[in-house]
């Protein structure tokens, strides 16, 4: 159902973090985590969990340093389309 209120923009970017978080062997949270950390202009990302369960994910997104081809797939992604 979430879907249905994506854009084409927001699929792309779904399907961006899903490739280089399964390149990574990483949840799809810690890699949109470690993307938004990785961009200066984004001074304090917010993050939240309603359970214990999910901390794991949120706290390794500071243990990963995305690569350059990563950031630029994301990056890339992210743009609206024309």
């Amino acid at each position: 159902m979430v879907k249905s209120y994506l854009t084409p923009d927001g699929f792309a970017v779904v399907d961006a973090l899903d490739k280089v978080a399964s390149a990574r062997g990483v949840s799809l949270t810690t890699t949109a985590l470690a993307w938004l950390l990785s961009r200066p202009q984004i001074t304090a990302p917010l993050a939240s969990a309603r359970t214990t369960e999910q901390l794991p994910d949120l706290l390794a997104a500071a243990k990963v340093k995305l690569g350059a081809d990563e950031l630029t797939t994301l990056n890339d992604a992210s743009q609206p389309f024309a």
